[in-house]
């Protein structure tokens, strides 16, 4: 069964609080999350494979380390958009792809309508990013994407999880570790997670 990591840093913490208040504009609010998205990372690649070598400083030669594992950065669209700043920051040589789902009205399934992922993807260790995981049916439709294109490296991020939406994760995928900032309540009867902070795309860029 995949690993569930919940982040209690205070700033994190100190961070979502500002991000939660209905008050807060789209420039801030993209702002935090990117900031968030930053000191997530820090800890969601802790276990990355490194290789030591030799360098030269202007004083003499001493040991380092080099990260040799290569990463890919998948935002969910539209929202996990918001958090890939924030990681390529702290890893620029990370390739991104992009996933695009879409609820049918009828059977309100995710579809698929945008899959672009790096072309060694197979090679990488991806990291999805989706910054509210409510039901689980788009992060999990994503993941199954990823992994129909023969990807099995995968962690999932997200900003704000809801109980219903971890179940869902770990029942399709227990293979997939999930990497959270907080996690709420529960779902209310749109599938908005309570307490939440509404939706995290409109509040992003601004629409409704």
């Amino acid at each position: 069964m995949g690993k569930i990591y919940q982040f209690d840093h205070p700033l994190i913490r100190h961070k979502i609080g500002i991000m939660r208040d209905k008050h807060t504009g789209s420039k801030e609010f993209r702002e935090l999350l990117e900031e968030i998205s930053m000191l997530m990372v820090y800890e969601v690649t802790r276990d990355l494979r490194t290789e030591d070598t030799e360098t030269e400083t202007p004083l003499g030669r001493c040991q380092v380390s080099v990260l040799t594992q290569k990463i890919g950065i998948i935002p969910i669209l539209r929202a996990g958009l918001g958090m890939t700043d924030g990681v390529m920051r702290l890893i620029p040589t990370a390739k991104v792809g992009h996933i695009g789902l879409y609820r049918d009205p009828h059977s309100l399934d995710p579809v698929e309508y945008y899959c672009k992922l790096p072309i060694d993807a197979q090679n990488r260790e991806l990291i999805l990013l989706d910054p509210m995981l409510a039901t689980g049916g788009s992060a999990s439709a994503a993941i199954s994407v990823v992994k129909n294109r023969q990807c099995r490296n995968i962690r999932l991020v997200c900003l704000i999880a809801a109980p219903e939406g971890i179940e869902k994760i770990q029942t399709d995928h227990p293979d997939v570790n999930i990497y959270i900032a907080a996690l709420d309540e529960k779902l209310d009867d749109h599938g908005y997670i309570v307490p939440g902070l509404g939706d995290a795309g409109d509040r992003l860029f601004g629409t409704k």
